[in-house]
């Protein structure tokens, strides 16, 4: 054979040997359907009560969450971010939900921790279950049952639910219809639910407050804006995850971590993400002068702006989108409760230079805003009163509805330009 070719032959073989076997690109994903945004439990030298039992104790706690996407497995995230002591959990189900404290029947499945049944989650960490054949429909209630076999404080939770949950004695976590002799208005240790998803599956986080959170919805209804904004997107295959905390503020910490502090767990670290809209500010503004922070002084425009920056920052590194919206009128906010005082002209003055620099700034890539959405014509520091749930800082069913329809979908998601650009 010619040097040459023997050169040639040689060099070929090698490159084919060399080469990398370029497997199919996988055609699902695993993605976060639903999420409550974990917080520490607080003492009781705070206004607000914790709405949580001392301890369970050879009990069981069934929880419900509405997904947003759906798929045909399921893994649940239980989390013990705030816990001291190591977090037992004896038994674990999932199940599709049926009527109040009842799962539908011959849907039950117990979930499984590295194939165990029970699990036990270290102070400060989450765990991840393994996956379970379960089929979930898009905009699907599905049911976590907890068995809790020793003393446990509840040291993980999440305040404001809007779901009824149930706590019954012994372990009931496989009972297609539980008997509970308490419930509770508080989520505890379930921080995610994840279902198995076309590869093309985005995410949406909402981070906010009390309004993302869905404070004054119907219990029970799934009325909050981010529920009705998954309904709008479950056709597009893009899910829509809750992240808000009732009492949350950008600056400080007290009802949950603070935005910078938790954006990374919250948002960024959710798979799949894609786009996040940021609604929150009105509590670092309204707080002062209340119970809920009597010596805290009013933020001020430029220490909320400049936070903003940082959570754009931050979202863009990430090649994430992020959504501002403006906050939402707040005159006579709680004026009929303890927490009077909430509003004054010198908040409101702070709360129109936020919202005119989250308009006009340009640093968003997208704004929502919601503030002339939901605002009075007549009187623009107070809600629209068809929008107003009665407290006039949370919005009602009709107005949580309003915000979720205002929101451009093709802005928020990027597809707009996308679409432009191409030939």
């Amino acid at each position: 054979m010619n040097p040459l070719h023997r050169i040639a032959l040689t060099a070929l073989l090698f490159a084919v040997i060399a080469a990398p076997l370029h497997a199919a690109a996988p055609t699902t994903t695993w993605v976060p359907t639903w999420t409550a945004s974990p917080q520490a439990r607080w003492d009781g030298d705070f206004a607000l009560p914790t709405n949580l039992p001392f301890h369970f104790w050879d009990q069981t706690v069934r929880q419900t969450a509405r997904v947003s996407v759906g798929g045909p497995r399921i893994r649940v995230l239980l989390s013990n971010q705030y816990g001291t002591q190591p977090l037992r959990i004896g038994a674990a189900h999932v199940a599709l939900a049926g009527k109040a404290a009842d799962i539908v029947a011959g849907s039950d499945h117990a979930l499984t921790f590295a194939g165990n049944a029970s699990v036990t989650v270290p102070p400060g960490a989450s765990m991840l279950s393994d996956a379970i054949d379960l089929p979930v429909p898009a905009l699907g209630e599905v049911s976590i049952s907890l068995y809790f076999p020793q003393p446990t404080a509840p040291a993980t939770f999440h305040w404001d639910a809007r779901q009824t949950a149930y706590v019954g004695p012994g372990n009931q976590t496989a009972n297609v219809r539980m008997k509970h002799d308490a419930t509770l208005t508080t989520r505890v240790f379930v921080s995610a639910v994840q279902v198995e998803a076309p590869a093309s599956t985005r995410t949406v986080v909402a981070i906010g407050d009390s309004i993302t959170d869905g404070n004054m919805a119907t219990m029970d209804a799934n009325t909050r804006w981010p529920d009705a904004l998954a309904q709008r997107l479950a056709s597009r295959n893009v899910a829509v995850l809750n992240a808000g905390i009732s009492g949350a503020r950008v600056l400080r910490d007290r009802m949950g971590e603070n935005a910078p502090a938790r954006f990374d767990r919250d948002v960024l670290s959710q798979p799949g993400i894609a786009a996040v809209i940021v609604l929150m500010g009105i509590n670092d503004i309204g707080w002062h002068g209340t119970p809920l922070g009597p010596e805290e002084g009013i933020a001020s425009a430029d220490a909320l702006i400049a936070a903003y920056r940082q959570l754009i920052q931050r979202a863009h590194a990430r090649g994430v989108r992020i959504v501002g919206a403006t906050l939402t009128p707040f005159e006579g906010a709680l004026q009929d409760t303890p927490m009077r005082g909430y509003f004054n002209a010198d908040k409101e003055r702070v709360r129109q230079a936020v919202n005119a620099w989250i308009r006009d700034g340009g640093e968003f890539d997208a704004v929502v805003d919601f503030d002339a959405i939901t605002r009075d014509p007549a009187r623009p520091p107070r809600f629209l009163p068809d929008y107003d749930s009665g407290d006039h800082l949370h919005p009602g069913d009709a107005g949580y509805r309003a915000m979720a329809q205002a929101i451009d979908l093709d802005a928020l998601l990027g597809d707009a330009a996308a679409s432009s650009s191409s030939p």
